[in-house]
């Protein structure tokens, strides 16, 4: 039995080694000469599987360590009887604490008080839902866009959390919009170039965009030109058209530009692994159904820190507290300082952990603050 793996996958190797053979690959590389004998591939959004790759293979089942699966061509996969799955949801605490820090970021460096700001959140998925709850706890205004779900939960009757908008009326009040949709290219909720010249031109006078979702889903020249009319007041890029290649203006000109890692906190990648393994385990009929990545690295801040309360608000606070967890101006750095290392940047990304890994000593905090902070999964210890 042989599995092919993406090599930059983390905490697999050693794994499946007893059962089968294992051959690791960069994605890049993984061609239809690679896969030809494959029982399996564990894979991420770089390999493109599709009939070009898999014609004539062995392949019976593809696992993706990763939310989306537009990589994957489901139509010829069904036809063709080979079964796959994706990881809905593994990282979305990671593109939580992410988006965290880019608020964070943006308060700073352009003076916003989050507790008068409205966050338009466009596709209320898994990660979506997690980053409008982490905005009301911050104290942001939420308005929430996302049809087919809007439609599904109406038909199930089920009543939202958030009552959902037009993405017309979410465009025209947002001050930050952030998208986290799939990338679809047909159909009436289409989401390729979902932000194009039209839509962006309806944003709020002086509004923010966040891209964490999809390159595509944002025209490029539509930004650029939002942008250098001065219509939008910045935007931060973690995905992009055509990447691992980036817009030079874009690259310079935003406050916020990461190579596709919002989603790479390590208890993301460890979720993400532990889904890929169970999914191929029970596709192959391996005794790994139940395994689970058990140890995730520390990172190199401290898992313990202490925040003083006194003077500011909840939401200044909740500000210092993501910045810790994640600074993300390192990330931004290294990609502004060295361009062309993108996939570099990505395959060697250090350890991030997520905000329930980490202990709070908070002095001198009201208890809005305590419990805002507990709601968003640190562990507090109040100090008086």
């Amino acid at each position: 039995m042989l599995i092919v793996c993406d090599d930059k996958i983390p905490f697999i190797r050693g794994v499946f080694e007893p059962y089968a053979r294992v051959v690791y690959l960069p994605g890049s590389k993984t061609g239809p000469e690679e896969v030809r004998d494959a029982d399996a591939l564990i894979t991420r959004t770089r390999t493109r599987c599709n009939a070009s790759l898999l014609e004539g293979s062995r392949v019976k089942y593809i696992a993706t360590a990763t939310i989306g699966y537009d990589h994957i061509d489901t139509v010829w996969c069904q036809h063709q009887g080979v079964g796959w799955t994706n990881a809905p949801g593994c990282n979305s605490g990671s593109v939580r604490q992410y988006i965290g820090s880019v608020l964070a970021l943006f308060a700073g460096l352009h003076h916003l008080d989050p507790e008068k700001m409205t966050l338009g959140v466009v596709g209320y998925g898994n990660v979506g839902s997690k980053v409008a709850k982490l905005a009301v706890n911050t104290g942001m205004k939420v308005l929430v866009n996302d049809p087919p779900l809007e439609r599904k939960q109406a038909t199930e009757g089920i009543k939202p959390e958030f009552p959902y908008v037009s993405l017309d009326f979410l465009l025209e009040k947002a001050d930050i919009v952030t998208l986290h949709t799939p990338l679809t290219r047909e159909g009436p909720d289409k989401t390729f170039h979902l932000m194009d010249e039209k839509n962006i031109a309806k944003m709020k006078a002086g509004a923010i965009l966040i891209n964490s979702s999809r390159g595509e889903v944002v025209s490029t020249e539509a930004l650029k030109k939002g942008l250098s009319t001065g219509h939008l007041r910045d935007a931060a890029l973690d995905v992009w058209e055509n990447e691992p290649a980036m817009d030079a203006y874009l690259l310079n000109r935003l406050s916020v530009t990461t190579p596709h890692i919002a989603g790479y906190s390590a208890d993301g990648k460890a979720n993400g692994t532990t889904r890929a393994v169970q999914a191929v385990a029970r596709a192959l009929d391996l005794p790994l159904k139940d395994w689970k990545v058990e140890q995730i690295p520390a990172p190199e801040q401290s898992l313990s820190f202490q925040l003083d309360a006194a003077g500011k608000t909840t939401a200044e606070v909740c500000c210092e507290a993501f910045l810790h967890t994640y600074p993300i101006l390192e990330d931004i750095g290294r990609l502004k300082t060295d361009p062309g290392s993108f996939e570099k940047l990505r395959g060697k990304y250090p350890v991030r952990r997520e905000f329930e890994a980490f202990t709070l000593n908070l002095c001198h905090a009201k208890d809005h603050t305590v419990n805002t902070l507990r709601n968003l999964g640190f562990q507090v210890v109040q100090r008086f």
